[in-house]
């Protein structure tokens, strides 16, 4: 059925275009999977998860749940998981996780769910926006979390965005263990780089050529090898596999700029870790579209300019005093010269 308009509606999601925006619900389907639950959850809730979303009870402080509700916490994480991925990106931690869990869900992987649902019962009415201030660049932020799950593998975070909301997110268990949070940040851009890349063709396709393509990440030592290849790695890291260090080819061919991005700026760590208070929100604000990137690209600016500030600062205190020591040194020098017997002074 074709048509036409600023509404339409397909595969259950109801799209909305306004102001060079797109509004996307679809609260049918959300308040499914809150009534399909089959508790009350009308307690209020300031996130989807608590701070330890990851963290996996041994067997002896937990218990299996029973059939009934094993099929039905299966079939729920199910619904959000495609409802995540269209409307509601801000639960993607919290339902990546709970995806780990549907062969061998627990109690406490229960309450973790109803959590969630208790926070989309709250949330129902709220759209996701997508817009773009431009095709010309394109924002990437990638993060990990090292080692926090239970068999000590990290968590992976990525976003892409043109201006206004995410147009994609991923939130996913790394595959590999690694030694460090440098590593962790380098098997991090390995595993979302690609939907990177795939963005880029496609808007070529569609006749957008992307100009500037900028990688936000907040690791230093993580930058520098992606830049550098194995000429940044110390002895802690020359382990790292090579098919790891693509991304460097990528920056040599000038496909993506690589630049450093303050952690509490770091848009990527939302997907990274179940956050809390006021970052949480304001990550989510700039994820669903209610606040334009710019918001945390220009605090990034600031930050840069005042760290900057900071650095010369520091540089002309330190020339100065190296001046002043280098001085008192030539008194010291003259002193001790004009203390000196004649004949030492003469030789």
């Amino acid at each position: 059925m074709i048509t036409r308009g600023d509404e339409h509606v397909f595969l259950g999601m109801r799209f909305k275009i306004k102001h060079k925006k797109i509004e996307i619900r679809m609260k049918e389907q959300l308040e499914e999977c809150v009534k399909a639950f089959g508790e009350d959850l009308s307690k209020k809730v300031s996130t989807p998860a608590s701070k330890s979303l990851f963290e996996v009870k041994c067997e002896e402080d937990d218990e299996p749940l029973c059939e009934k509700k094993k099929v039905l916490f299966h079939s729920i994480v199910a619904k959000l998981l495609f409802l995540m991925k269209r409307v509601r990106p801000d639960l993607e931690p919290s339902v990546a996780f709970l995806c780990t869990r549907v062969t061998k869900s627990t109690i406490d992987d229960w309450n973790k769910l109803r959590r969630v649902l208790r926070y989309v019962n709250q949330t129902l009415d709220d759209p996701r926006i997508i817009g773009a201030k431009s095709f010309v660049d394109m924002f990437v932020w990638i993060d990990a979390s090292f080692a926090v799950h239970a068999n000590m593998r990290g968590q992976t975070g990525g976003c892409m965005s043109t201006g206004l909301g995410v147009f994609h997110a991923k939130s996913s268990k790394q595959k590999i263990n690694t030694k460090s949070t440098t590593e962790s940040e380098l098997v991090g851009v390995s595993e979302y780089m690609p939907y990177n890349i795939w963005a880029i063709l496609f808007l070529e396709a569609q006749g957008y050529k992307v100009i500037r393509n900028v990688l936000f990440q907040d690791n230093q030592s993580a930058i520098l090898m992606q830049k550098n290849g194995r000429n940044s790695c110390t002895g802690n890291s020359r382990h790292i596999n090579v098919r790891y260090f693509w991304i460097k080819d990528r920056v040599d061919n000038g496909d993506v700029l690589v630049k450093h991005c303050p952690t509490e700026m770091m848009l990527a760590d939302f997907f990274t870790k179940a956050l809390q208070g006021k970052l949480y929100h304001l990550y989510r604000d700039v994820i669903m579209g209610y606040e334009p990137i710019s918001v945390l690209l220009e605090a990034m600016s600031i930050k840069e300019r005042v760290e900057d500030k900071k650095m010369s600062e520091k540089n002309v205190s330190e020339i100065s005093s190296c001046k002043t020591e280098k001085d008192s040194t030539k008194d010291r020098q003259t002193s001790l010269y004009l203390r000196a017997p004649r004949v030492l002074r003469r030789s």
